[in-house]
């Protein structure tokens, strides 16, 4: 019996970087559960947090909070709302900071600041680097020396993930999936945990590929059926069953922000990669 989702939302003054990597170390944990990250980026004010929290439905969906907030104000009201929205909270930061605190003597300054170039500072550029050079299909490297392969049909928001992705450290190269166009040989030689694809409401897809078209100022989308409903509908059933042929999740994307489904492809990834290396056969 499938498990119910749970929603970990991150609370943070700046990107939330930070508490998205330790989400999805403990997260790692219950792999056998579907824990959906969400982030709340530069929470710098009370009306920008009880948003935030206006949006969350402990209600309706098994809810934690993961917070990293520097003013001593809005960390207080994020305990407090957690409190008295009954949902599980934990403050990231303040143990650290009472620690550095106790053997330092002194306060904390309470200032949101960058951290500066960390550890992976070059590994990112690097991943950026990759994704950039293995864009839409046009692979300047093997599939293999990828971290993870984006598939999909074209408009569904490849791009911007597969760049996104690469800002976050994880060299991703995305293949557009054309009807009666084969992939490259590449994609089916590829270990099999790499490989998400991706998909859209078919009506979104139509409103996105017709503003393309118009800003083009073409006319060759509607002639060729692009921006066509019932044949882009003809279109994601075709690449639906390659997906299903690759044994790729795929995740649609309609309803998501970029940072949230870069958390669902890295840990669907993640998940797959240690199911993978724990069955002992290779990935494939």
């Amino acid at each position: 019996m499938a498990r119910p989702p749970i929603e970990l939302h991150i609370i943070a003054d700046s990107t939330g970087d930070t508490a998205a990597r330790v989400a999805r170390a403990a997260a790692a944990q219950y792999h056998e559960h579907d824990i959906r990250i969400v982030r709340h980026p530069r929470q710098t004010s009370l009306d920008g947090l009880h948003d935030s929290f206006a949006r969350m439905r402990p209600d309706q969906v098994r809810t934690v909070v993961f917070s990293t907030v520097v003013d001593e104000a809005l960390r207080l009201r994020v305990t407090q709302l957690c409190e008295e929205q009954g949902v599980p909270h934990a403050d990231l930061l303040e143990p650290a900071v009472t620690a550095l605190s106790a053997v330092t003597g002194q306060d904390p300054e309470r200032v949101v600041r960058p951290v500066g170039v960390g550890e992976d500072y070059f590994k990112r550029v690097a991943a950026m680097e990759f994704s950039i050079a293995n864009d839409d299909g046009n692979l300047s490297n093997h599939l293999r020396e990828a971290d993870i392969v984006l598939i999909g049909v074209s408009r569904t928001g490849k791009t911007p993930l597969s760049m996104y992705l690469g800002y976050l450290g994880y060299r991703t190269a995305n293949i557009p999936l054309v009807p009666g166009i084969a992939p490259p040989e590449q994609l089916f030689d590829v270990q099999r945990w790499k490989i998400v694809g991706l998909t859209l409401d078919p009506e979104r897809l139509q409103q996105i590929r017709g503003r393309r078209v118009r800003a083009m100022g073409s006319t060759q989308g509607h002639r060729d059926g692009y921006t066509d409903l019932v044949k882009i509908f003809d279109e994601l059933d075709q690449v639906a069953q390659l997906q299903r042929s690759l044994g790729c999740p795929v995740i649609e994307t309609t309803d998501l922000a970029l940072e949230e489904a870069a958390g669902r492809v890295i840990e669907v990834v993640q998940r797959r990669r240690q199911a993978a290396s724990g069955g002992g056969r290779g990935g494939r």
